[in-house]
This record gives structure tokens, C-alpha cells and sequence, in this order.
């Protein structure tokens, strides 16, 4: 008649100075010291085992299923080592009879990176009321009723009035009652700016109301003109000048244009170009709106200095 062996602590052979309790079946998951005290459990309430198993069992050497020889040693290590979770960088391993597994750990959560400061130093293109020419480093106001252009027309840094209209001399392509555009002088040998706005007005009035960059003729051509204004004025804290015609065109009400030349305030301060083009008649911006635009020209960061009337000289 073959004997199981009783419940009891006996060593753990995988754990060297470790007692492991047997519940008679198998090896729970208990342990203690070596000769450690009983924790407390169901087997403490029962008096034939504090009376009988207070010391360590004496292992018998070939008890089936329990805790003999070379099996007593597997099945402790199998216990011992079944499920044993380690906390290592990147995942979690699992050390069980099959080997390590790793189980890796959720994804970490990236957050979005801090938005950085602002840069002052940026072109204050966005402001809707302020057209900037960063290349001559100078600002245009943007009178009401007007945006920025997002076309490039001979180089020119350009706005115009919102509303446009079917061109009198092209039906199928739509012009605008008001155009300015700003650039650098560059085809020119006129050294002053009274010599260049007296030789860019002409350029202007054909750009304007003659012929467009790609010689389509919106207007009906130019038929003649009438000098309006020819003067000195100071724009930006730079001496500058202009020119101003009235056009008559063979289609339409014809219009104003102007030439505005003075030196850069940036630079070699190379000759800067301002063109405008104002429609004649009712829907045309009021003419006192070139004059309103000049004014209002300030370097770049400026916002109180400079304009017409200014006292300041080229440097």
C-alpha cells in the first residue's frame, strides 16, 4: 500500500535555505526561512498537525507526486519559477517552463512638442492693414476696400481694390479700379529719383492702362494724356519723387497714374519704384487715396516716423 506524502513545509530544493508548504497534491505558493514559523492558514486550526508536523518531514525517497529525488526537484523549480514577472526597459518578461517571453508594454504616449516662442523678427506679412516690401524693407497702408495681390506682376510687391470688374476693352478678363505695386528700380540710369518717376511714368501709364505684362489690351490703349502733379515729397524719411498723369483710354473712363521714386532705406539704398493706378469716374478710389498711401509709407518696425511733410533728409 503506497503512502502520499502528508501536508507539511519541507525544503525547497530550487530555493536553497527556503521551506515550501505541500498541501498533500501539490506545492503551493507559499514559502518561508528554513525552520521559519508556520504562517498563519487553515492548517494552524487543526491540532493533529501542530502535534504531529512541528518539525520538518522526513522526506520519504520514493513518495509518487511528492516531493522526492530528482521529480521533487523539477516540481519545486516548476513552482518556484512558473510565473515570474521582471521589470526590464522597453517590456516585461515572463520566465516559465517554456523560457522567457517577453509581453511588451503599451505603447508610451508621444506628446505634441510645446509650441515655441513667438519670433518678433518675423515679416509682419500678416497683417491684413500693412502690405510689406521686405526686399526694400518698406510698408504699404492697405486702405479699406483693398487686399494684398497674390499675383507677381514685373516684380512688384502689389495690392488692389477687392472689387474688380470685366475689363471695357477684354470682356473676358476682369480689372480692378485700383492697383499699387512697389520694386526695386533696376533697368534705369537716372541717378535721382525726380529723374526716374519722370522716366517711369510712361512705363507706368503703358503697364497700367496700355498693354498688361503679357500685351493683352484691357483698356483700348492709351490715347493721351494730362500731367496732374509733379513735385518733390518726402516718403519714409527718404527725399523722394512723383509724377502723376491722368490717361484717357479708347474703352472705358481711363484713370490716374502715378510714379513714386525715392531711395531705399535699407542697403546701398537702391532707387524704389511705387506705381499706382486709380480708375477715373464714380467707381474709381478717390484720388486723395494716392496721396493717403504715400503718406502712410514707413520703413519696416517704423510705425510713427517718416511720410510727407517729414523733415528728415536722406542720410
Amino acid at each position: 500500500m503506497s503512502m502520499s506524502t502528508p501536508p507539511g513545509w519541507y525544503a525547497d530544493q530550487g530555493v536553497p535555505g527556503t521551506e515550501r508548504w505541500w498541501d498533500g497534491n501539490a506545492w503551493t505558493a507559499h514559502t518561508r526561512p528554513l525552520g521559519g514559523a508556520v504562517p498563519p492558514g487553515p492548517y494552524q486550526q487543526s491540532p493533529s498537525y501542530q502535534q504531529g508536523y512541528q518539525q520538518p518531514y522526513q522526506q520519504p525517497q520514493s513518495a509518487p507526486g511528492g516531493p522526492s529525488g530528482r521529480r521533487g526537484r523539477v516540481i519545486a523549480a516548476t513552482v518556484a519559477g512558473l510565473v515570474l514577472v521582471v521589470a526590464i526597459a522597453g517590456g516585461v518578461t515572463l520566465l516559465g517552463d517554456d523560457g522567457p517571453k517577453t509581453v511588451p508594454r503599451s505603447a508610451p504616449t508621444i506628446s505634441e512638442p510645446a509650441p515655441g516662442p513667438s519670433d518678433d523678427s518675423a515679416e509682419p506679412s500678416a497683417d491684413p492693414t500693412v502690405l510689406v516690401d521686405q526686399l526694400n524693407g518698406i510698408t504699404l497702408p492697405i486702405p479699406d476696400g483693398w487686399e494684398k495681390s497674390d499675383s507677381v506682376v514685373d516684380r512688384s510687391i502689389t495690392m488692389t481694390t477687392v472689387e474688380d470688374y470685366e475689363c471695357p476693352g477684354h470682356s473676358s478678363r476682369f480689372c480692378h479700379q485700383g492697383r499699387v505695386m512697389s520694386f526695386t528700380a533696376t533697368q534705369t540710369d537716372a541717378a535721382t529719383p525726380e529723374a526716374l518717376a519722370k522716366e517711369d511714368i510712361q512705363d507706368a501709364s503703358d503697364a497700367l492702362y496700355d498693354e498688361d505684362s503679357i500685351g493683352t489690351n484691357l483698356y483700348g490703349g492709351v490715347t493721351s494724356h494730362t500731367v496732374v502733379k509733379s513735385a518733390a515729397t518726402t516718403v519714409a524719411g527718404r527725399t523722394g519723387y512723383l509724377v502723376r498723369w491722368k490717361v484717357k483710354t479708347g474703352s472705358g473712363p481711363g484713370g490716374y497714374v502715378q510714379s513714386l521714386a525715392f531711395p531705399s532705406t535699407i542697403g546701398a539704398e537702391s532707387l524704389i519704384i511705387v506705381r499706382f493706378g486709380f480708375d477715373a469716374g464714380p467707381k474709381g478710389p478717390p484720388l486723395s487715396g494716392m496721396d493717403t498711401i504715400t503718406q502712410g509709407i514707413r520703413r519696416i518696425g517704423d510705425t510713427t516716423g517718416g511720410g510727407v511733410g517729414s523733415s528728415i533728409g536722406p542720410s
